[in-house]
This record gives structure tokens, C-alpha cells and sequence, in this order.
């Protein structure tokens, strides 16, 4: 019987990878971690039946996806609120209750896939396939719409492999995925939002941002945002499209000097913040944005305003 150590040596390598496939999958980080940790479990148990007839990469994908579906046959899909309804463009507007009992769309910090490498090009795919807009597309995927396309279009898995993994035809696995092409072709995110610029422009942008959005310097945020900008606050359904909107309600309802600490990070493959708010006994957490960047400009901010995510990025997030 294989050891402890034996085990880890040969499956431990995946676990990043295997965390990024499952939150592709779940659209949630803390789904993700307790899927993966029951994939291990899982393959421990199974190990000594495993008879090398695929890689243990793919033998560990396979558990994982059919863990992922079964999870997903009594969860509903994860949403952010432009995938509920129509976007403000009047920052006057009475801002909706906080739904809290909605399962929303979570982000995850880079630093648990990791998404960083010497490869451009590998870093590069591996944040692609995590991005917040393609992570919000695939939850109008049936659940075997996901796994198909996350298999074949991500993770370059061949159909025949596919089709072994799910338990399936390789032409059941062409048709999922040619109705999922189309339906991410309608929902999926258009090119601009799976692009960044480069390292140095995204450095000086992110801390730019920083910099107004403590500070409450709206003259310097409008420099920033693109005038299409959009900005979603998930779990408030009201979300709002346009500088003028964007910058209305944050001027007048969040922007204070001093009010609040933001720590750069990175998310979903994109530029991040952390963010911790000041209250009487210092500043506590608050939550984390994410930004899409197009050149020099921002063209979405989604805050999650949850504070349990802020412990993800841990103490020191990295930029880059």
C-alpha cells in the first residue's frame, strides 16, 4: 500500500490547478477548497485500485468534475447582480437591500492558484481561464455545459479524454460542447474583458487607484475610469453603468478621507484590492474589489463586500 508521503508527492503538485477547476466549476472559493479536499479524500481511498491506465492529473480531474456535479444538482447557479437585471445610470436612485440569502459569485485570491510562473505564456492561460467575466458566463451553463467546456477549452483535455472522465460518448461530449460555445458566445464576456495591460501600466494603475480612493479625490478617480465604467457591489442587486453614475454614488455614499485601507492584490487573474474600513477600534475588514482593466483605464469595479474574504489574500497579497 502506497504511503502517506508517496500519496502527496504524487498528487500534491495538482492541488492549485485542481482549485481553479473546481471554482470554475462552483463559482465559489470555500465550495471550491471543501471540493477539492474531498477529491484528495477520494483518491486516497481509491489509490491502491488506480492502475495507471491515465495520468494521475487526469485521474485526480475526473474525481474532482464528478464531484463538482453532484454538488451542483442541489446548488443554484452563483450570480453577480448584472446577471440579475438592468444597470442604474442615475446614482440617485434608492439603492436596494443587501441579499445576503443569495448565493453570489465569489472571487479568488491568485495566490491560492498558482497563477504565477516563469512561462508568460502559461501565466497568462492559467489566468485567462479564471477571469471574473468568464467565471460569471459559465454559470448560465448547465452544470455538464461547464464541465465539458472547462475540460476541453481550459484544460486542453482531448474529447476521447473527456468522454472517459464523464462517463460518456465522445459525440455527447461534441454536442455539450458545441451548445456551450454558443451559449457563452451569447452570455461570455467580449474579448476586451479577458485583457490586461501591461505589468508596468498595470502597476502604476492599480496604484492610482489606491491612491484617489483613499484619499476621496473624485477628480483623480474620473482620470481613471473609463466613461462606460461599470460597478457592482454584490450582495446589493443595484448596480450602476457611466462615470457620471459611478462616480455619483461613490462620491456621495462611500468615498471619505481616511475611511478607508486599501492593500493592492490580485484576483481572478486581474488587479485587486483588499479593502479594510475604519471603525472606532481601528480598521477592520471589509471586503475586496476586482478590477477590469482596459489600457489605462477601469472599465468594471466589482466590490464583494463580504469580510470573511479578506483573510483569503492573506497579510502581504501580492501584485503580481
Amino acid at each position: 500500500m502506497v504511503s502517506n508521503l508517496e500519496f502527496a508527492g504524487l498528487t500534491e503538485p495538482f492541488r492549485p490547478e485542481l482549485l481553479a477547476h473546481c471554482y470554475r466549476m462552483l463559482g465559489s472559493v470555500h465550495d471550491a477548497e471543501d471540493l477539492v479536499q474531498e477529491t484528495y479524500l477520494r483518491a486516497w481511498r481509491g489509490f491502491e485500485h488506480f492502475e495507471g491506465r491515465s495520468s494521475v492529473r487526469r485521474w485526480l480531474y475526473k474525481i474532482a468534475t464528478m464531484a463538482c456535479l453532484t454538488a451542483l444538482e442541489t446548488r443554484p447557479r452563483r450570480p453577480l447582480p448584472s446577471g440579475l437585471g438592468a444597470p442604474q445610470d442615475d446614482h440617485h436612485v434608492t439603492v436596494a437591500e443587501r441579499e445576503p440569502e443569495v448565493p453570489w459569485l465569489q472571487p479568488v485570491p491568485d495566490r491560492l492558484l498558482g497563477t504565477r510562473g516563469d512561462d508568460p505564456a502559461v501565466v497568462a492561460a492559467a489566468r485567462s481561464g479564471v477571469r471574473l467575466a468568464f467565471i460569471a458566463a459559465l454559470q448560465f451553463l448547465s452544470a455538464r455545459q461547464r464541465a465539458v467546456l472547462t475540460l476541453r477549452d481550459v484544460l486542453a483535455f482531448r474529447t476521447a479524454e473527456v468522454a472517459e472522465m464523464l462517463g460518456t460518448t465522445t459525440a455527447a461530449v461534441d454536442s455539450t460542447l458545441r451548445r456551450a460555445r454558443a451559449a457563452m458566445s451569447d452570455a461570455g464576456p467580449v474579448p476586451e474583458d479577458l485583457a490586461e495591460p501591461d505589468a508596468a501600466t498595470r502597476r502604476k494603475l492599480l496604484d492610482d487607484y489606491v491612491d484617489a480612493f483613499t484619499r476621496a479625490d473624485t477628480d483623480a478617480l474620473v482620470r481613471l475610469l473609463r466613461t462606460d465604467v461599470e460597478l457592482e457591489m454584490p450582495p446589493i442587486p443595484t448596480w450602476f453603468t457611466g462615470r457620471t453614475a459611478v462616480v455619483g454614488f461613490l462620491s456621495t455614499r462611500v468615498l471619505r478621507p481616511g475611511l478607508w485601507r486599501l492593500g493592492p492584490s490580485r484576483a481572478n487573474g486581474q488587479a485587486a484590492v483588499v479593502i479594510r474600513k475604519r471603525d472606532d477600534d481601528g480598521y477592520r475588514p471589509y471586503g475586496a474589489q476586482v478590477l477590469t482593466l482596459d489600457g489605462t483605464r477601469v472599465s468594471r469595479i466589482t466590490s464583494f463586500n463580504d469580510p470573511g474574504l479578506v483573510a483569503l489574500f492573506g497579510r502581504t497579497p501580492a501584485v503580481d
